[in-house]
């Protein structure tokens, strides 16, 4: 306990932490702020009253949940940062299959600034159909005879409007997730993403506690609950810092077919390299055919389709499982290229003993990439389902939410890459991290 304290303190004694992490604080109150900012023209009141009986075991609430309640407030930040995860998707996908995206991804830094600019034209594109599906759903609703949006307000320009505003939220976020990532402390996007969750913390505590108070479940099962939790959360830090590491040989001299002065160092592959962003992927995808379903909401053929679509279904379950393990596969491919470490380990004359260099070099470790991304990738789909399952089994959908599935993996693996940023940024400097045991010997300059 001392030296976590110790490590704490030790952050503000370096001025260019301190100042990132204030930076990034900062942001993250502008964006929580900017979640409970209703909508022009909308009754706050009365959405507060369907909102409580509504979307709740929904893909929708759950849509909530990453926003950070900013929906069920239809606030101006309501969409998030989901359309331009979306658009990140979009890109990535045209990358993997487009000759032109290939070309771009190969430029550099300027490719980059390209493809960081067509994704912010995407994000525009699916902000604005997004919002409009938010503004039907909106205007459809009338509780009690009593209308979300109040008489006398043109449909016309409550859509444009919604369009413009909602448009404009997403836009800024995305600015800001930008800023946090460059000026600040952890990845931005996902710190907003993670914020958002954390948020809700409260009203998961608040709903258990009253379940219990009220008889309506016993103490005993609670606990239990707890604890299944328990073990999720220390598997989920198992799994995203487990490693298999692949010894590579660096010679300093080779005669015939003799090593002198040889120098192993290893190759750390992660079980979970691709960490948090399949989830989000997969999430961003499953979120689109509920928006698209939102524009017909007096179709009875398409409002069937959805209840296929819903997030407690078996349906939603198994496609949600599925793209998970696709987009680990396909993260994994684009963050670890076994082709590029082969040839930078050949020309620093390195060389994995009894493998070949080159392609059979690259070969290989694609094999043992693809061996342990698997496991990694059904772990992820089955802890990310377990929300659906236990809502099922009676539990709260604030507590399921937040505790199991997709929220956990985000807070659990937003937390750890932060934490690993301050840390590296502590060792820098000779001060002791949150993740190390020892202490470092202070060196002499």
């Amino acid at each position: 306990m001392a030296k976590l304290s110790e490590s704490f303190r030790n952050i503000f004694k370096i001025q260019e932490l301190r100042q990132r992490i204030v930076f990034t604080a900062m942001l993250l109150i502008v964006v929580r702020f900017g979640a409970h900012v209703t909508l022009p023209g909308v009754n706050a009141k009365v959405l507060s009253e369907v909102m409580k009986s509504q979307a709740s075991n929904t893909l929708f609430g759950l849509y909530d949940l990453f926003v950070g309640g900013a929906f069920s407030n239809a606030a101006i930040f309501a969409l998030g940062i989901m359309p331009y995860i979306s658009a990140s998707i979009i890109i990535q996908l045209l990358g993997a299959v487009i000759p032109y995206f290939q070309k771009l991804t190969k430029e550099g830094e300027e490719g980059r600034k390209k493809i960081t600019q067509l994704t912010r034209y995407g994000t525009v594109i699916i902000s604005l159909l997004q919002a409009w599906g938010v503004s039907v759903q909106l205007r459809s609703m009338s509780p009690a005879g009593t209308p979300i949006i109040p008489e006398g307000v043109s449909g016309f320009a409550f859509h444009l409007s919604t369009m413009i505003v909602l448009t404009a939220g997403t836009i800024f976020m995305m600015w800001i997730g930008e800023q946090i990532t460059e000026r600040g402390i952890g990845n931005g996007i996902s710190l907003i993403i993670f914020i958002g969750i954390i948020a809700r913390f409260p009203h998961a505590l608040l709903d258990e506690y009253q379940l219990v108070s009220s008889g309506a479940r016993g103490l005993i099962v609670e606990l239990i609950i707890l604890v299944m939790m328990v073990f999720i959360v220390a598997g989920i830090v198992l799994v995203t810092q487990a490693t298999r590491r692949i010894p590579v040989q660096y010679a300093k001299r080779v005669v015939g077919r003799k090593i002198y002065g040889g120098v192993t160092q290893y190759i750390p592959i992660r079980v979970n390299t691709a960490g948090v962003m399949p989830i989000i992927f997969a999430q961003a995808i499953m979120f689109i055919p509920n928006t698209i379903l939102t524009f017909f909401p007096d179709n009875e053929l398409l409002q069937s389709v959805a209840g296929y679509l819903s997030y407690t279904s078996i349906t939603y379950s198994i496609a949600y499982g599925l793209m998970i393990i696709f987009f680990t596969y396909f993260y994994t491919a684009v963050a670890f290229n076994p082709k590029d470490v082969a040839e930078t380990m050949q020309k620093q004359g390195g060389f994995i003993p009894g493998i070949r260099p080159g392609n059979h070099t690259s070969d290989f470790i694609d094999n043992i990439l693809t061996k342990i991304t698997l496991p990694g990738s059904i772990f992820l789909a089955i802890v990310a389902i377990l929300p659906a399952l236990m809502i099922r089994l009676g539990v709260t959908s604030n507590f399921a939410s937040f505790f199991g599935g997709t929220s956990l993996l985000i807070v659990v693996g937003v937390g750890l890459d932060t934490l690993q940023q301050i840390e590296s940024h502590l060792l820098m400097r000779h001060y002791d991290g949150f993740m190390k045991a020892g202490k470092m010997k202070s060196r002499r300059m």
